[in-house]
């Protein structure tokens, strides 16, 4: 990086204080990115990007306002603080805002033993171009497929520096690494599509792109001739590709935020069972080489893994600052940021417990049901916590698949859904979720 992150972090926290700010703290982030799409053997698109932003709060008593702008000038980052200050002024107070005490800050301030950034060089554009050109004739080679739609590899670094005017400062640096295709089959109304991909902090541990297209045409090919399926209450197993979605839904039930706004149909139920006792849900952002893991959070707090689900039992909201000064309780380390926007609670590398048994066993056990591989739109009732989806698969009778399914609704309630899952043993253990096939008993799908 040709920048002192951590020069130009105590420049703006000066500016915010000569401006009149009670307190303040910064985000830095500098970093470039590389992405080449690939169509027909061809390149289609290419495109590099290269960036320094800074996002600034202050404080102002029990008010608070933040900026942000990609120009470094001293005579910008002055007018900056000068802004925020001026709006800070106008903006209504909040009690629970604020930075936090300097005991609560943490300890650990860079990504040491973390393996957040590959040391590997970036990798050029021409390597890029045959990394995509390689999934989509790996896809091509497949009978049947009429064409790609897409075959993209990428690349990005960044660092990120954060500093507050009580005392913290701190900064690390980040790359990832991706690859994906997307293919078709069919044409007219009997077309159909699916894709794969990877995304990695490594490039060593990328899949090959031969793999990634050869999955993304398999998929394809396996879901041509799909039929709407019947109507009724039935078994649905959710395929380990989007089951990390009903954890996502628990997360944003568990998340202080929602809890304290009292939209969140899990708020009662802190001590009680979530799901059921042989499942527990752990969070960990020191696992090395996780695609969020860190060192700290974005208002510099300590940061450790924790169980937000016990063998079942909710034990704790996931809590920033100011929310969990709202509620009473300890901040969990769990505050995110964007470079114009105040923090909020976010989560990091969540793990859901595995089971003993397979997919193909878990769909031996449902007999007759459906088999959700994707799922798009989505209704779901925060406060009652009500789920409703569109989605695509396979409908399984006997245990097995008999055909591909679309054009389905699938519905339930959250609270009982959660309690009935059912893991497989598949999850991958590099996601950011590393979540299993999910079997949910009892659900209504909207089909025929």
């Amino acid at each position: 990086m040709s920048h002192s992150l951590s020069d130009l972090s105590q420049s703006l926290l000066d500016a915010a204080r000569a401006a009149g700010a009670d307190s303040a703290d910064v985000i830095l982030r500098e970093g470039s990115s590389i992405s080449i799409d690939m169509r027909a053997g061809t390149l289609e698109h290419a495109e590099r990007a290269e960036g320094i932003e800074a996002g600034l709060r202050v404080f102002m008593g029990q008010r608070q306002a933040c900026v942000s702008g990609s120009d470094i000038r001293p005579e910008t980052f002055a007018m900056m603080a000068e802004r925020a200050v001026a709006m800070a002024r106008e903006a209504p107070e909040d009690p629970w805002i604020g930075l936090a005490d300097p005991a609560q800050l943490s300890a650990r301030r860079n990504a040491e033993g973390l393996e957040l950034h590959d040391p590997a060089p970036e990798p050029a554009p021409e390597e890029l171009q045959e990394d995509a050109r390689r999934a989509e004739a790996a896809a091509l080679a497949h009978e049947g497929i009429s064409q790609v739609q897409s075959a993209s590899a990428g690349y990005g670094a960044s660092e990120a520096f954060i500093a507050t005017s009580n005392g913290f400062a701190g900064g690390y640096r980040r790359s990832s690494r991706s690859l994906s295709c997307v293919a078709i089959a069919g044409t007219g109304n009997g077309m159909e599509r699916d894709y794969d991909g990877d995304a990695r902090v490594f490039q060593s541990d990328l899949r090959s792109p031969e793999e990634i297209g050869n999955r993304a045409a398999t998929r394809t090919l396996e879901r041509m001739g799909a039929v709407a399926p019947k109507t009724g209450s039935y078994p649905v197993l959710f395929d380990e590709r989007v089951a990390a979605s009903l954890i996502g839904h628990l997360c944003g039930a568990v998340n202080g935020a929602a809890v304290a706004r009292g939209s969140s149909f899990l708020m009662n139920a802190l001590g009680e069972l979530v799901l059921p006792e042989s499942l527990t849900m752990t969070e960990d952002p020191l696992r090395p080489r996780g695609p969020a893991s860190r060192p700290f959070d974005a208002e510099g707090l300590t940061v450790a893994p924790r169980r937000i689900i016990d063998a079942g039992v909710l034990t704790g909201w996931t809590l920033d600052l100011a929310t969990a000064r709202k509620l009473g309780m300890t901040p969990t380390g769990n505050a995110a940021r964007g470079l114009s926007s105040p923090p909020s609670p976010s989560n990091w590398n969540l793990e859901l417990t595995q089971g003993s048994a397979s997919r193909e066993e878990l769909m031996r056990d449902m007999g007759t049901g459906l088999l959700v591989t994707s799922l798009i739109g989505q209704t779901i009732n925060s406060n009652t916590g009500d789920y409703s989806r569109g989605a695509a698969g396979f409908w399984i009778e006997n245990g097995e698949a008999v055909r591909p399914v679309n054009e389905c609704t699938i519905a339930g309630n959250l609270r009982q859904m959660l309690l009935s899952l059912n893991p497989a043993n598949d999850a991958q253990a590099w996601r950011g979720s590393v979540v299993p096939s999910l079997l949910v008993e009892g659900m209504t799908i909207a089909g025929a």
